[in-house]
Order: C-alpha cells, then structure tokens, then sequence
C-alpha cells in the first residue's frame, strides 16, 4: 500500500487586527510568547515532531518580519533540498486571471494557491492556524482521517459557553460525525469549538473550493473583481457546505488549548504559564517548541532585586522589583522600579521608581523614571513599539499607545 501523502500547509497572512498595537509593525505569526518563542514556532515544532516534513506557509502581510524569523527553516531542521519549508508570498497575476492577488479569509488564500497544491498532489492537506497554543501529535488527527475515511476532520476542543461566539461552533453526533456548524453565532448552541486545526482530504478540498468559487463568480456577473471571487474563511462557506455533505468528523482535543489572538487572550496565556503547575510546557524534553534566536549571555539579577513567580530571559537586568511577569531577552528594570502580572518584550527598559501593572510593552519601549503604566485591578495597558514614556508619565488603565509610524 502506497504511504500517504500529506502536505502541512500553515495560514500565516492575516493582519492580526484584534492584536491591536502588537501587529502594527509585525505579521501576528512572529508575535513573541513566553518571551523566548514567537506564536508560529508551536504548529512548526508540532509539525516537525509529528514526522512531517512537508510544511507551506501561506504569507501575505509584514512579509519581512516572517520570512527573517522562519531562517528557511533551519531551527526546525526544515531547510532541506528536498520538500522542506516552502513560503507562499501573496503573487501577481495577468489581469483577468483568477489566481493570485491578496486573499480575502483563509478559505480564499488556499484557493489562491491551488495550483501548487495540485502540482503537489498530497493525499491528506493539514491546514493549520498560527495563532493558538496547544500541544498536539497531527499524527493522531491523520490516523482518524484515514480509519473514517473522511472528507474533512476537523479538530475541537471545549472553551466557556461565553467565548465560543468567537470561533466555529459544531455540534458532533454519538458516531462522532459533525452534525451541525455555526461561524461565530451570537448564541452559541454548544460550548464545542474548532480549534483551526483541519485534515482535509485534499482533492475533495480544492474540488469544493473550485465549486464554491464559480458559484461565487456567478453571482458577482459583471461586477466581478478582477482578481476572483472571494471564498472568504472557512467557516463562511466551505465548512457549512462539507458538514451539509455528511462526511465531515470530530477529534477532541482533551488537553490545553488557548486562542491568543486577542490582547487579553494574549496576556492570559501568558498567566497560565506562570501557575506553580502550568497547562503546557513549552520546553518539554520529549516534545520541545523550536525556535530562533541569537544567543545571549544569562539574565543578571541584582542583589536589591525581588523577583517572584516570573520568567526572566537570557540578557535581562533586573535591580527593581518583578512579581508574576514575564520579561523578554534584553529587558532592564533599574532599582526602585516595580513589574507587576504584565508581560516586557525584548530590549524594553524601565527607568527607576516606574511602576507598571497588568501591562503589555512591545519591543523596545522606554519608562521614563516615576512613570506609572496600569492598574492592578484594571484592563490591560497596551504600549506599542519604541514608545518612549516621559518622566512622572501616567498611562491610566486599558490605554493604548500606538506605536510610531
């Protein structure tokens, strides 16, 4: 019996908008986590230790920042003559060809690059988000798809009644076939969601794609744009149309899983890291988050300095007081200053006698001496890139800093 074919295909091109300030000058994939990695590395290294070795990453914006972080591949031993890391930049075409252009949703960017698949020719299309933390062995969710023989499989998990409005809701039957699908409904029927963890047989995939987009080019007539109708995410038209077919199934992730796609999702993840027990272990011997970074000497912490329940990087200086953060590589707190359940990404300093509580700094930020940023008890404080907060500063809680153009 032939092995299966099976091509890994990572959606990287959206903006990221409900990241607010952390995407302005980024693509969301290479948003840092856990001050050491950057939100792709996860469905890399789960790729990479799952015996894929076939792994596409669909771009489209702050190409620079993505393709600089994934190094062709190298820090997950991807960089190879044959198969590999593939990149899939946006790609102009002659007018009047459908192909091509910028996507307008997830479904539309793989429908953009069908021709490639194709030519690839895989069995199985594992299509996969880079915005979520979990851990998971895609080799389970495929030895699924196979034994059902399946259209699609799709991956789920269960998140509050409250939060399900903002993913794919699904409903599963007792033979675990999807039996019903809702794109983020007001009033969510169930509390059972996708995880944006999909194995799709792949010619059924871009068959129903082609489908979907002539009825779409139908309907636009003469108004059609020029360069093709948009399939929008998946959840608009693709995933209704195969649950409707009947041959779509559930596998349920039963461990943790945390959309960070939000700012307050973000700095949650975050948190629930820093519990004397955390959820997922990122730097787990027998399945490790890969990364890229350069190498840095040990984090320096002074005699006067008080550091409790945080994760402190490489090249950090601490004199002040960090109490439930996390600080990036590079980070100074000089004496007097004062880090509370907020997260400092690399290079950010902050000057003696600030204070800083429940607060996300981007790279690079300066607090000047005496300034205060958040609230212990407030909304999250969100500061963007190379800000430079004056002397005596207060940032009330909630507040948004734009970085600089």
């Amino acid at each position: 019996m032939a092995r299966e074919k099976v091509l890994a295909l990572i959606l990287a091109g959206g903006t990221g908008g409900r990241l607010e300030t952390l995407t302005r000058k980024r693509a969301k994939p290479v948003t840092p986590f856990a001050g050491v990695y950057r939100l792709i590395d996860f469905p890399l290294s789960h790729c990479v230790h799952s015996g894929l070795s076939d792994v596409w990453v669909v771009e489209q914006y702050e190409l620079h920042s993505l393709n600089e972080h994934l190094s062709n591949g190298r820090p997950w031993d991807l960089d190879r003559t044959y198969g590999g890391l593939q990149v899939l930049p946006p790609n102009q075409r002659k007018h009047g060809e459908e192909e091509g252009g910028f996507a307008q949703g997830n479904a539309d960017a793989i429908w953009r690059q069908r021709t490639l698949i194709r030519e690839f020719d895989p069995d199985v299309l594992l299509v996969l988000s880079s915005d979520h933390i979990y851990r998971l062995d895609y080799r389970d969710v495929l030895d699924r798809h196979r034994d059902r023989k399946a259209d699609l499989t799709l991956v789920s998990t269960r998140v509050p009644r409250e939060q399900a409005c903002r993913f794919g809701v699904v409903e599963v039957g007792g033979d675990g076939r999807v039996t019903g699908f809702e794109y983020k409904p007001e009033s969510p029927r169930s509390d059972l969601v996708t995880t944006e963890v999909f194995a799709y047989d792949a010619r059924k995939l871009l068959d129903t794609l082609d489908a979907l987009a002539a009825e779409g080019g139908k309907d636009k007539g003469k108004d059609k744009e020029e360069d093709g109708p948009s399939l929008k995410d998946f959840g608009d038209k693709l995933l209704p149309r195969l649950v409707a077919e009947g041959n779509v199934f559930d596998f349920r992730l039963e461990g943790y899983w945390r959309d960070v796609g939000t700012v307050d999702s973000y700095w949650q993840g975050h948190m629930d890291l820093l519990a004397p027990e955390p959820p997922i272990v990122p730097d787990d011997p027998g399945w490790p988050i890969l990364t890229t970074g350069p190498q840095r000497l040990p984090a320096r912490i002074d005699a006067a300095a008080r550091v409790d329940g945080s994760f402190v990087a490489s090249g950090c200086r601490v004199a002040g007081r960090v109490d439930h953060s996390v600080l990036a590589p590079g980070v100074i707190v000089e004496p007097g200053a004062e880090i509370r359940d907020s997260i400092l990404l690399h290079e950010t300093v902050v000057r003696s006698g600030a204070r800083i509580e429940r607060a996300i700094l981007d790279v690079g930020v300066e607090v000047g001496t005496g300034a205060v940023i958040g609230e212990r008890d407030g909304n999250i404080a969100l500061i963007g890139q190379g800000i430079k907060i004056p002397d005596g500063a207060w940032i009330e809680a909630g507040a948004r800093v734009e970085p600089e153009e």
